[in-house]
This record gives structure tokens, sequence and C-alpha cells, in this order.
């Protein structure tokens, strides 16, 4: 499945806020040690955490984010990515944002369970992202 515009365009703004915060680094198209490996659109360490090794790297990352975000696009089904944010979760992720553009929602999942944000500043763990500023 190829992402689409929108999905990039929604990727790309989340990013360029999220580097306005010095204390967090946000990695895109990086694959967690999950079962066969999953992968969040993005996923946002505490910069200092996170060291890269360029003579050794992780085909399989086994360091959790403390956040995580999936973008759905057209061709996705929420449904699974919800599940999908749910094992997150259990693997030790403190929080996983799945946004749904049409309805410009956000789904919050943590181990407390799942908040849903419309078109408004959604804040995890410190971490902010104002979707005003993206979906206008």
């Amino acid at each position: 499945e190829m992402p689409s515009f929108n999905h990039s365009f929604i990727c790309a703004e989340i990013i360029e806020q999220l580097t306005e915060n010095k204390k967090y680094k946000a990695l895109p198209e990086l694959t967690l040690d999950i079962d066969k490996g999953i992968t969040p659109d993005i996923r946002i360490y505490e910069r200092e955490t996170i060291k890269p090794n360029f003579l050794r790297d992780y085909p399989k990352y086994p360091q959790m984010p403390i956040l995580a975000i999936e973008v759905i696009s057209a061709s996705q089904n929420i449904q699974t990515l919800l599940e999908k944010a749910e094992l997150l979760i259990k693997n030790g992720v403190k929080s996983v944002w799945t946004i749904e553009p049409f309805s410009q929602t956000v789904f919050v999942t943590t181990d407390a369970g799942e908040e849903i944000f419309h078109n408004q500043m959604v804040e995890s763990e410190g971490i902010k992202v104002d979707f005003k500023k993206i979906f206008g």
C-alpha cells in the first residue's frame, strides 16, 4: 500500500511542528522490534536516549518510542490501525496517535484507553501538535 499525497503532507507537517521542540527527535520509517516488525509512520524519542552507531544498524529497532503516530490512508481500515495502536501500547509505547484526515480526527490510545480529538491541539507526554495548523 503506497502512502497518498494527504498522508505524506500530514506526516511532513507533524514532523515540522515536532522539530520545534529540541527535547524530542521524530523518526520516520523505522521498524520496531514487535512481532514480525511494526513500522508506524512517525515515532518520537527523547533526543538524548537515541544515538546512532553507523557501524552497526538495526533492521528492527528494539527501543520503544514515547509516542507513535499513524496517519490513515484512504485504503486503510481504522479498526486495523486502532488494533495496531493497542499492540504498540502493550509493547511499551506510552501513547499512539491515529490520525483520520477525512474527519480531521485524532484517536489517542494509552494504557488508560482511547480519547478522541477533532482539529485541535493534542498533547501526550509533553509532546504537542496543533492539528488546526495542519487541517486549517
